[in-house]
């Protein structure tokens, strides 16, 4: 199965980011597969400890969680964090009350990389999401390996049928899956899987991202269009632009049950009291 831009998919102008963003992911992956073979790969996963289940961490009854996220630089920000340790940030999320971390482990435009995940994962003891342009399977058992306990797979680079095998190849590995949307016909495909193994359907978060990937400019009414649409058994994740107390208010009064931050705290000098006035605790 050939992975990259789904079928499903529209196509994009030349001076879209995110097509630019994933012309430079194919690179990285082709020299990841050089200097770690995939059969290597999936040797070295064999005697791992087991995962912290993401899902559950992040899906309370009747209050909202925070994924509190780790990344140094973005395309729409620029530089965000300038002191960039994940360990130390990782552990002032843990005293702040985040119920679980995101990683941005893309090289190019945000600076990240894989062992930012493996020294928070070796750090703290929450799960770890990792946040990145996953294309194909390789960079599934690359995640088990560097530490992540779920992934974000985003609907609009993958079709139906990738997102399945994905989906299914980390429940396999004991990763979640966090399936990230940002228009109404992304939400539909992803609310069209039915993905099983062993006769068990596979449960995954949706993701709702307020940011348009491909200009990045970020509407905040996307959640309040998408979420009616939903099921009200799924658990719920908004992603980008939520900024204070009230935009986490609102979603909590709208059933949202976990928001994805990282600007709006990563920016400030006190890490804890922007996560607590944030969330309200």
């Amino acid at each position: 199965m050939a992975y990259g831009l789904g079928k499903d998919t529209p196509q994009v102008a030349k001076t879209d980011k995110l097509k630019e963003i994933v012309a430079k992911k194919k690179e990285k992956i082709a020299l990841a597969k050089q200097l770690l073979p995939e059969e290597e790969l999936k040797t070295k996963i064999l005697d791992l400890a087991p995962t912290r289940p993401f899902i559950e961490a992040i899906n309370k009854p009747r209050t909202i969680t925070l994924i509190a996220e780790i990344k140094k630089q973005s395309p729409s920000q620029g530089l965000i964090c300038e002191s960039f340790n994940p360990k130390e940030i990782a552990a002032i999320y843990k005293d702040a009350g985040a119920q679980a971390i995101s990683i941005l482990t893309e090289e190019d435009f945000f600076a990240g990389s894989l062992s930012h995940m493996s020294e928070v994962k070796a750090g703290v003891d929450l799960p770890v999401l990792r946040k990145d342009f996953i294309l194909e399977p390789y960079q599934v058992y690359e995640s088990r390996f560097f530490g992540a306990d779920a992934i974000l797979l985003i609907a609009d680079l993958l079709s139906k049928g990738n997102l399945s095998e994905l989906i299914r190849l980390a429940d396999s590995l004991g990763l979640d899956c966090l399936v990230e949307s940002h228009t109404e016909k992304e939400l539909k495909k992803v609310l069209s899987l039915k993905v099983s193994q062993e006769k068990k359907i596979i449960p995954f978060a949706l993701g709702l991202n307020s940011r348009d990937l491909h200009t990045l400019e970020v509407d905040l009414k996307i959640t309040e269009k998408l979420f009616p649409l939903i099921p009200k058994d799924r658990t719920v994740v908004v992603e980008s632009g939520v900024k204070n107390y009230q935009d986490v208010l609102f979603l909590r009064i709208l059933g949202v049950n976990a928001v994805l931050v990282g600007e709006a705290i990563l920016k400030t000098q006190d890490k804890k009291a922007a996560i607590q006035d944030l969330m309200g605790w």
